[in-house]
């Protein structure tokens, strides 16, 4: 098996759990693939270097080293090219990620196909003042300018208005980003494998401001209207803003794609929800 092994490797602790990681696949006859901008960093023999494209199309699945966002940046290639994505944690929190840094010996339950595959949904997002469709594994996120007065977000599902409201922002997420911002916000916890599209105001100037849940196969519209110097941007899993001006339309669907995401101890989720949220409160 290939395995293409995406981290930050500027970070000290990245770069040693990424060693570890090649010694283990290493050991059970498997070949780690990396970027060749980090040849020099390597001495051992059997690891494949090359252009990143390359290997994304080659490799059988890819190991992210890093945090949520590493497993986020490297998810929509995961998606695209249809390969399973096994997260292992070197950030703080790890919700996404399938092992910790120093379980690397886990892996090699990859070669006893000892790991099952949580296919979360993500959403494809358009914007109507250019051609360009952007992938959210997490949320799409619309907040007010700062210093900016409240404008009143217009969203509706299918062509019918559900809601108008002056909030601070509004969130969109998939189930899988149920736990990042929306959580923060007041927004439920959803199964990973649930199919559907929560919304989450933020800050609303509302007794009734509460989230809702769509059906994943209905399509969003958000719209704006400004009041007096509100101005609003949005932004697609945290990526740069993007301007969002008051005559535009941002339309939210389910993607076609499906990011694969490889667990090996099994109830991963329900396990990080206990261990990650839960338990550090007791």
């Amino acid at each position: 098996m290939k395995i293409f092994i995406c981290a930050s490797f500027s970070k000290e602790k990245s770069r040693k759990t990424v060693d570890a990681v090649c010694n283990k696949l290493l050991s059970i006859g498997f070949i780690p693939m990396l970027d060749k901008d980090y040849r020099d960093g390597f001495i051992y023999s059997g690891i494949v270097f090359g252009e990143k494209e390359d290997l994304l199309k080659e490799c059988d699945m890819i190991i992210t080293v890093g945090g949520d966002g590493t497993i986020i940046k490297w998810g929509r290639y995961a998606a695209k090219y249809e390969k399973p994505l096994l997260g292992i944690n070197t950030g703080r929190l790890g919700f996404m990620t399938a092992i910790e840094s120093d379980e690397t010996e886990k892996l090699g339950k990859l070669k006893t196909m000892e790991y099952s595959i949580s296919e979360r949904m993500l959403f494809e997002v358009s914007h109507s003042n250019n051609d360009d469709t952007y992938i959210a594994v997490n949320d799409v996120v619309f907040t007010k300018n700062r210093y900016a007065k409240l404008p009143e977000f217009c969203v509706s599902v299918d062509g019918y208005e559900v809601s108008k409201i002056r909030a601070d922002g509004i969130i969109f997420s998939t189930p899988t980003g149920s736990t990042a911002y929306s959580l923060s916000a007041g927004g439920p916890i959803i199964a990973p494998d649930a199919k559907c599209i929560e919304f989450t105001p933020l800050c609303a100037h509302s007794l009734f401001g509460r989230p809702m849940i769509f059906s994943s196969d209905s399509e969003i519209t958000v719209k704006f209207k400004g009041y007096e110097d509100s101005g609003v941007i949005f932004n697609v899993d945290g990526d740069d803003d993007l301007k969002f001006e008051e005559n535009d339309c941002v339309k939210i669907k389910k993607s076609a794609l499906l990011l694969k995401l490889v667990d090996i101890d099994g109830g991963s989720f329900y396990n990080a929800v206990h261990n990650k949220l839960m338990a550090p409160l007791k």
